[in-house]
């Protein structure tokens, strides 16, 4: 039996409207997999929606960011619900908010959404990795890999199969900001660091996603300490 964590960016959940078709697919993958007796803790990021929010705050008035951060963390649970609901009797009706908190693996499918002003739920998957000791904790995001430049911005930029914690802290950054669009964010990447966790970041396609599910060989970006 394997334990992981999929951080699912509210991007690909709502990237402008929703994604039915990849949550068909996720949905059928998922619980094929929970069905061979594994265990799944799904982490549900904002996305577009947290970021419409928090920009047109931004238009009508000065907003705080921890204000901006209740925004996106509401944005989550939104996402999450959302997401818990498609999976009907077979994830846990109560909502993950809490990385602390311990897992109810009764139900094989687990759903979370944010936590606290000024963490992600990048840093909130991290966190319950650890705590229910996760075989896999596996970052869905818009791109395929983790790339040496933006790939939105540059032509030339290259995908990395591999990297390090170290280097690649020097790719993201140090600052944290709420609505930031990263791969991983900065403080997710402390944690993930000082923690030790290998955590693998891959696009949203699913046949590739079973491919590393069945550790098989995938398109991603494997980040080691």
């Amino acid at each position: 039996m394997a334990k992981i964590v999929i951080s699912l960016g509210g991007s690909i959940i709502v990237p402008d409207k929703i994604n039915i078709g990849f949550l068909k697919g996720f949905k059928k993958l998922i619980e094929g997999y929970v069905k061979k007796g594994n265990m799944v803790v799904v982490y549900c990021g904002g996305g577009s929606i947290a970021r419409k929010y928090q920009e047109s705050a931004l238009k009508i008035t000065s907003v705080s960011d921890y204000d901006l951060d209740f925004v996106g963390i509401y944005a989550t649970w939104l996402n999450a619900y959302f997401v818990k609901s498609i999976f009907g009797e077979m994830a846990n009706s109560k909502i993950i908010s809490n990385p602390n908190e311990s897992v109810d693996f009764e139900y094989p499918i687990n759903v979370a959404g944010g936590w606290k002003p000024g963490w992600s739920t990048d840093y909130d998957a991290v966190l319950l990795a650890k705590k229910i000791k996760a075989d896999k904790l596996i970052n869905i995001t818009d791109v395929d890999y983790v790339y040496d430049k933006d790939p939105k911005k540059y032509k030339g930029a290259k995908p990395l199969s591999k990297i390090k914690w170290r280097d690649f802290k020097k790719l993201i950054g140090k600052e944290w900001k709420p609505g930031l669009n990263l791969p991983f964010d900065p403080v997710a990447i402390r944690e993930a660091e000082k923690s030790k966790l290998v955590v693998i970041v891959v696009g949203q396609d699913l046949s590739n996603l079973t491919n590393l599910l069945e550790n098989k060989n995938f398109r991603g970006t494997t980040i080691l300490p």
